[in-house]
């Protein structure tokens, strides 16, 4: 479906495109930026909730293909880590605030300053502009360029994070100062007899208070409980209740 843009809102989302910095903009679908850009409050049908749908799949690619690309020596376990970290609402806002995305985002009366919400308001908004560039190409030609040096240096800001290695132990600090209790672990194999052994994988589940927090993947029980751990502990962070 085509939008009719005023020249005003036009020259908006070119000044928007500029600051990620798309070179291409004659591929661009101004009508899908747009609808990109448009939160719910502001248009209960025509808004960014689809496209984020898409673009929650675009950012995970961009940065499982940038793990890949550039730190290949790493195991899978630790690729989950590095990734759920950057695909959270905290790195993707701070992206998005980094681009100043909340000047170009519409919004409704009802939301404008509502500071509480502004995060994932962010990230679904800034994961809706990669599904609007992927979808203005049908590849990711418009977003590879300038996304790809920014998660790099993401990467290697995680990696260098003193708590990266050892997540289980930053939980359950956490759990125990905030509820007084410890993080259970539910760890299992993900396949069955001759085929677990000739290529072990497990996935855990990390539990507090009744509530699944966090799951992961790894080549060991260790690995998965590390890679659970650091989602967990970064969706309870991130979380307004915190």
């Amino acid at each position: 479906m085509q939008h009719s843009l005023s020249t005003q809102r036009q020259q908006k989302l070119e000044r928007f495109i500029v600051r990620l910095g798309v070179e291409n903009t004659k591929a661009v679908r101004w009508d899908l930026l747009h609808l990109a850009l448009t939160h719910p409050s502001m248009d209960a049908v025509e808004n960014y909730e689809q496209l984020e749908f898409l673009g929650d799949s675009v950012v995970r690619l961009v940065a499982s293909r940038e793990l890949w690309l550039k730190d290949n020596a790493s195991k899978v376990g630790e690729w989950s880590a590095v990734r759920s970290v950057l695909v959270s609402d905290r790195t993707l806002a701070e992206i998005a605030k980094s681009v100043g995305l909340e000047q170009f985002l519409r919004v409704g009366a009802s939301t404008v300053g509502d500071r509480k919400g502004e995060t994932s308001r962010l990230a679904d908004s800034f994961e809706a502009v990669l599904g609007a560039l992927f979808l203005s190409k049908q590849n990711l030609d418009l977003v590879l360029p300038w996304l790809e040096p920014i998660f790099l240096r993401y990467i290697q800001k995680i990696k260098t994070d003193p708590a990266y290695k050892n997540y289980k132990a930053e939980l359950q600090q956490w759990t125990q100062s905030k509820h007084r209790v410890l993080p259970e672990y539910r760890t299992q194999p993900m396949k069955e007899g001759k085929e677990q052994m000739r290529d072990p994988l497990f996935q855990s589940e990390v539990w507090l208070l009744g509530k699944l927090q966090g799951q992961g993947q790894g080549r060991s029980r260790k690995e998965a409980e590390k890679a659970a751990a650091r989602i967990a502990y970064e969706a309870l962070c991130d979380s307004p209740q915190a």
